[in-house]
């Protein structure tokens, strides 16, 4: 097979770029996070791996390799890698969907038990030395509410199951989930609504696109049970900041888990740090030993595929915006 040339996106002192030794050795490897280091390989290059680099590097980089056939993100959600130009290039662009899944599903059954179980009232009560004795709920017959029922969507929804929860979900293509045995239901964009009444935990899965920036806002929220959790693993912006805000203090939901927001890191005095029903993660609840090995395993993967001529892992429809 011909040497092929990638260009790899990403802070040279990134461990995980010691998994591209693994690569056939008469690769032609250029790695670096500015736009000098491409300069000679560039127009030679076939592939491109961005590795969580700003959007404006692999624009530059993009327009000065006009030989590329694939780029490859790091990440699975890709707004932050989608621009004009490679949007209307024939290039596939492939992520690392998938490869996050499970960890996260299992910080949404944490979530779940975190309110059903009210833990933050068992910590208060035990540092304040009492002995409180509460009811407690159980997660078995409650709602789950999908927002996106991509991967991560469908990983959740197996996890809630085997508690005996209820599942139902919302996709653009609700007809790619009609017969999925995991679900009670299945809810197209228009029932958005009535998803979000009937669901005791809500979950946000979904990418950030023109379509859902602000999906969930204030009218959204006032249709929620005063009894139920909404947890944001997708993307901050689909949900209007302010209004879970209000949400939050006037007591219109229950409570929230929140791993994404709009601005990251969250400002200093931000309302979700002193919000008694909020739960905080800081965009790591999918942080698990070797999860970013398992990222570049995939693309390793793909990039075998590629030289091979055969079909990539996880093709993005870059109209879409996932």
């Amino acid at each position: 097979m011909a040497a092929l040339t990638l260009l790899v996106l990403a802070r040279p002192t990134d461990p995980r770029l010691r998994l591209l030794e693994r690569l056939p050795g008469e690769t032609r490897i250029a790695a670096g996070d500015c736009a000098e280091a491409f300069r000679d390989a560039a127009p030679a290059a076939e592939a491109i791996l961005t590795w969580f680099t700003p959007r404006a590097l692999l624009e530059e980089v993009f327009s000065a390799a006009p030989g590329v056939r694939w780029v490859h993100s790091g990440s699975a959600g890709v707004e932050h890698v989608l621009f004009p130009a490679l949007v209307e290039s024939p290039v596939p662009l492939t992520n690392s969907r998938g490869v996050f899944s499970s960890s996260l599903a299992e910080f949404v059954i944490g979530v779940v038990m975190f309110f059903a179980k009210d833990f933050r009232r068992m910590v208060r009560s035990q540092q304040d030395g009492v002995w409180d004795c509460f009811d407690v709920e159980e997660a078995a017959g409650k709602m789950l509410g999908i927002i996106g029922y991509g991967d991560i969507g469908h990983t959740v929804a197996q996890r809630a199951r085997t508690f005996g929860m209820k599942v139902e979900a919302l996709r653009r293509r609700p007809e790619l989930s009609r017969d999925d045995p995991l679900l009670e239901a299945v809810h197209p964009v228009s029932g958005l609504r009535e998803l979000l009444a009937r669901s005791d935990y809500v979950l946000v899965a979904a990418p950030l696109t023109a379509e859902t920036r602000g999906l969930i806002g204030e009218a959204e929220l006032r249709v929620m049970k005063p009894s139920a959790a909404l947890i944001n693993i997708g993307r901050g912006p689909v949900v209007a900041e302010a209004a879970l805000i209000r949400a939050l203090e006037q007591r219109w939901i229950r409570g929230a888990a929140l791993d994404v927001f709009d601005q990251e890191p969250l400002p200093e005095g931000h309302a979700f740090y002193r919000l008694e029903n909020v739960l905080l993660s800081a965009h790591c609840a999918d942080h698990t030993p070797g999860w970013m090995d398992r990222a570049m395993e995939l693309f390793l993967d793909n990039f075998d595929r590629f030289r091979r001529g055969e079909p990539l892992r996880n093709i993005v429809d870059k109209r879409s915006g996932y």
